[in-house]
């Protein structure tokens, strides 16, 4: 797209889109100055809803978003913009805000705007529009117009990349692919990267992350970033779940496994939101680290029953060799915690199913033993869109972790509290942090959306983490 701000339309042939809130009478001014009045029961703006009309020789597209919309209502009613309308679109569109529309509305309308052009089709042999050559005519009745386009577009690249990662199919998107995006973003963004593989993981003890990935034919990649500002008062660190495909190990998966590519949703959670930190030079330190492994069988794969090392210096039990996000973040937030010293650590992760039977498809299950930092994320979220929730993390739980053999055992085999155990589980690697926050994103990271056929990427996090940040600047 080749964006312009307030600018006149040089193409005869344009799509004018006005967004509307809810209200009884409709009415706009079309091109020659004519008013042009549209009546409650055909378009009142109601939230979801559109209506194309030719009113004085020009197409318009009017955009409903209801009475008192949201960030991701109204960032999906512009994302439809493209995404369903694009048969309307030829040479060029003219996005025009009417007067009233303040920061709250404008940034979620232009990030979805510029989400509308992503598809699936990766791999098809005639692909949609892309709308490369498309301009995008911007007009914009504000002080800080440019600037406020430029953010858009970072969030929305930042959201792409992360909504990519997570659809790709696990032959392409492996750990290896994982960790050299990774090293190409460092590239681009002025971040340092440091990849660790092989005999060097061991070196560092990283040996519940080397566990994991020993039954596949594709190398674990402990992938770190770290992004620096001059201007930093803070560190913060995040870890990210990324297990490139889930098959369960030996503890084979009965059902679902087509869906498994997904489950490196907290590993592009974090890298998205590295990079849209990185791109508007956010002024805080930040340190990312993904554990990227495939979770496959061969005659290496690990066993139920085994007892495995780890950073942490724990020894753990086996018991289910599906219950392997933990253990690779386990890994993550040890290294992370014990060689980077952060302020405040934050891991995301696709980790239970107990997650999705607690809050369904609506939002996170937060976990934390800093009040202050969840009640952060918790409101970051709701600024958002992406809603989090608070469960207990009580001392009491940690005695289902309890082993007779090892230190500590990675599941607890019982079909109660799953979410809660596993966050305890992970809580035992974090040298007793006193701010660290557990995010379990498996019903939001992959979801049935307006946008595909098929469940897809949601980018779910970036937005999350930058609010955060930026809210405590």
């Amino acid at each position: 797209m080749k964006i312009q701000i307030n600018t006149q339309v040089s193409s005869s042939t344009f799509l004018r889109v006005i967004p509307f809130l809810e209200k009884e009478e409709i009415s706009f001014s079309a091109s020659n100055g004519v008013s042009v009045n549209v009546k409650s029961p055909i378009f009142s703006g109601k939230k979801d809803s559109f209506y194309v009309l030719e009113a004085e020789k020009e197409m318009v597209l009017l955009v409903g978003l209801g009475k008192e919309p949201e960030y991701k209502s109204i960032e999906n009613s512009f994302r439809k913009v493209l995404h369903k309308h694009d048969h309307l679109i030829d040479q060029s569109i003219l996005l025009e805000f009417p007067e009233g529309f303040d920061d709250n509305y404008l940034e979620p309308a232009l990030v979805g705007l510029f989400l509308g052009d992503y598809h699936l089709d990766f791999f098809k042999k005639e692909r949609k529009n892309n709308f490369e050559e498309l301009e995008v005519h911007i007009k914009l009745a504000h002080k800080n117009a440019e600037k406020l386009v430029q953010r858009a577009e970072k969030i929305s690249k930042a959201k792409k990349e992360a909504f990519r990662l997570v659809d790709l199919p696990p032959n392409n998107l492996t750990p290896e692919y994982l960790a050299e995006w990774a090293v190409e973003m460092a590239g681009k963004y002025s971040l340092k990267s440091e990849i660790i593989s092989g005999i060097d993981a061991k070196d560092k003890g990283l040996e519940a992350f080397l566990a994991v990935g020993r039954g596949s034919a594709k190398e674990p990649k402990f992938i770190i970033l770290e992004y620096r500002h001059p201007e930093a008062k803070t560190h913060l660190g995040l870890v990210g779940k990324g297990v490139t495909f889930d098959t369960g190990g030996l503890n084979i998966k009965t059902q679902g496994m087509h869906h498994m590519k997904s489950d490196m949703g907290g590993a592009a959670a974090v890298l998205g939101a590295t990079q849209v930190i990185a791109d508007l030079k956010i002024p805080i330190n930040l340190t990312t680290i993904v554990p990227a492994v495939e979770n496959a069988v061969d005659k290496d794969a690990y066993l139920p029953s085994e007892i495995i090392a780890s950073h942490a210096g724990l020894s753990i039990e086996v018991v289910d060799t599906d219950a392997e996000g933990r253990l690779i973040l386990a890994d993550g937030l040890s290294y992370l915690i014990e060689t980077y010293k952060p302020d405040q650590v934050i891991d995301m992760a696709t980790l239970t199913g107990s997650a999705v039977g607690t809050f369904g498809y609506e939002c996170a299950a937060l976990f934390s033993n800093d009040s202050k930092l969840s009640e952060s994320l918790q409101n970051a979220g709701k600024g958002v869109g992406e809603k989090s929730w608070p469960l207990p993390i009580w001392e009491e739980y940690a005695k289902e972790m309890d082993s007779e053999i090892a230190d500590i055992r990675n599941y607890h085999g019982k079909p109660i509290a799953g979410a809660i155990t596993a966050a305890k589980f992970l809580q035992a690697f974090t040298h007793e942090h006193p701010s660290w926050a557990h995010l379990d994103i498996a019903g939001v990271a992959f979801a049935d959306t307006d946008f595909a056929k098929t469940k897809s990427g949601t980018a779910f996090g970036v937005g999350l983490l930058l609010k955060f940040i930026e809210n405590q600047m």
